[in-house]
C-alpha cells in the first residue's frame, strides 16, 4: 500500500531510509540548505522554497498556486512503487498540508474530514498551513471542504518538532 512518511528536516535521512522512500518533498524557506538523501534521484526530490505563513510579509514566501502546482504534479506523477516522504522544518505545518492536498489530490472520492481525522490520528502534532490548503482547495474544485477539514481537527498539540508518521494514500 503506498505511504505517504512525514518528517521534520532533522530526520529527513533516517525517515527516507527506514521508508524505503523513492521520493522527497520538501517545503522550506527558500535560502534553507537541504541536502537530499543520496537514494533519492535529483528528479525524484521536489524542492518547494515557502515560508509557513498564512499572509504576505517581507522577507518571506507567501504560498501561492504556483507552489501547490508543483506539488500537485509532482504527486501525480508518482508511480506509488515505493514511499514518498514530505518534510518541511518542523514537520508540522507545512509538511502535513502537503501530505494531506497529496492524499486529497490522489483520492478525490475520499472524504476530507476523514482525510483530516486520519492525518491528527497519525500525528497528534499536525497543524497544516490553512493557506496551503485553502489554495489546494480551490485549485482541486473541493469548495471549501479541505478547508473545513483541516479548521475541524483543530490545532495540533504544541511541539518543537512533529514525531515523523505514516499517512496511507488508500
Amino acid at each position: 500500500m503506498p505511504a505517504i512518511h512525514v518528517t521534520p528536516l532533522s530526520r529527513l535521512h533516517e525517515t527516507v531510509d527506514a521508508s524505503g522512500a523513492g521520493h522527497v518533498v520538501t517545503l522550506i524557506n527558500a535560502s534553507t540548505a537541504v541536502e537530499r538523501p543520496a537514494s533519492i534521484a535529483p528528479e525524484r526530490h521536489l524542492f518547494i522554497g515557502v515560508s509557513d505563513i498564512t499572509a504576505s510579509m517581507d522577507g518571506h514566501i507567501l504560498p501561492a498556486e504556483d507552489h501547490v502546482e508543483r506539488l500537485l504534479r509532482f504527486v501525480q506523477e508518482w508511480d506509488r512503487s515505493r514511499p514518498m516522504v514530505i518534510h518541511c522544518w518542523a514537520g508540522i505545518s507545512r509538511s502535513t498540508a502537503a501530505a494531506f492536498i497529496t492524499v486529497c489530490s490522489l483520492r478525490p472520492e475520499r472524504n476530507e474530514a476523514m482525510v483530516a481525522k486520519a492525518l491528527r490520528e497519525a500525528s497528534p502534532s499536525a497543524t497544516p498551513n490553512p493557506r496551503l490548503v485553502a489554495v489546494a482547495d480551490a485549485m482541486l474544485g473541493r469548495n471549501g471542504r479541505m478547508v473545513e477539514a483541516i479548521a475541524a481537527i483543530g490545532r495540533g498539540a504544541d511541539a518543537f518538532e512533529g514525531t515523523p508518521f505514516r499517512l496511507p494514500v488508500d
